[in-house]
């Protein structure tokens, strides 16, 4: 399925990373859930690119192209949780990681154009965008079942997994007009509806949070619980609510990219 996507790198700070990209149009950064970029990340991400934009697609973890499986899973989690990169415990503090992506998306708009660019993170990555609003380039960002910090605990469950300076930055911005969408399943257990209620909360009307009710998931997904609202439980049917909910992810992009 990455056979229409180009494969390169992109280097910041001394750290290199895989980057698939394709289309064209603003930029749209997607971001992988666990286990990596699999074969539905890359369906979501076709469909960004059918929509008019041009996809950046960083490896984080794992392999481009590689199907989920149980096994796959537990090594790419396994590995977030020893990397210095990710601070998967971390309440009140982004990972490291979105400096990495912050500069991606300066690259991403002075190469792609336009307004600005758009993120979305999923799972591990689902709260990413939100540091990434450090950098002005960035105007549309999507969280997916955001799961960091891993939610032990009650003030872990409402945790942002960003800076006291970087949740500054956002409530400013969203202040002057900035939004942030969001998406999960109402059971999921490892995105919690106290970090919508922390969103709303701190961001007011700013933050559109979409929650899905667990019977409306994929029931061939190999998920143990619904949980991955674009990728592995979505059905994708018009009229579906999770194919709806891809569909108000790339309106979104479409009204904070591309509308005058």
């Amino acid at each position: 399925m990455l056979e229409r996507y180009t494969p390169g790198e992109f280097t910041h700070a001394g750290e290199t990373k895989p980057v698939y990209t394709r289309g064209h149009g603003p930029a749209v950064i997607v971001i992988h859930e666990l286990p990596g970029i699999t074969p539905n990340v890359v369906r979501f991400a076709d469909w960004v690119v059918d929509a008019g934009f041009r996809v950046y697609m960083p490896l984080l973890v794992g392999e481009a192209g590689r199907p989920v499986s149980t096994g796959y899973v537990l090594k790419s989690l396994a590995r977030i949780c020893i990397s210095r990169e990710f601070h998967v415990l971390a309440s009140h503090r982004s990972s490291p990681v979105t400096e990495w992506l912050r500069a991606l998306a300066r690259h991403a708009h002075e190469e792609a154009g336009g307004k600005g660019v758009g993120a979305i993170g999923m799972c591990f990555s689902g709260n990413f965008a939100l540091s990434m609003m450090m950098e002005p380039a960035l105007m549309a960002p999507v969280l997916s079942q955001p799961s960091l910090p891993f939610p032990f605990g009650a003030e872990r469950k409402a945790a942002l997994h960003v800076s006291p300076v970087e949740l500054q930055c956002l409530k400013e911005r969203c202040a002057k007009g900035d939004k942030v969408l969001g998406l999960r399943f109402k059971g999921d257990v490892t995105s919690p509806a106290e970090r919508f209620e922390t969103l709303r909360r701190e961001l007011g009307d700013a933050f559109e949070g979409i929650e899905i009710d667990d019977k409306f998931a994929n029931p061939q997904s190999p998920e143990p619980r619904p949980h991955s609202v674009l990728t592995e439980d979505l059905i994708d049917r018009d009229g579906e609510p999770t194919r709806e909910a891809a569909k108000r992810v790339i309106a979104f992009f479409v009204e904070r990219l591309r509308a005058t």
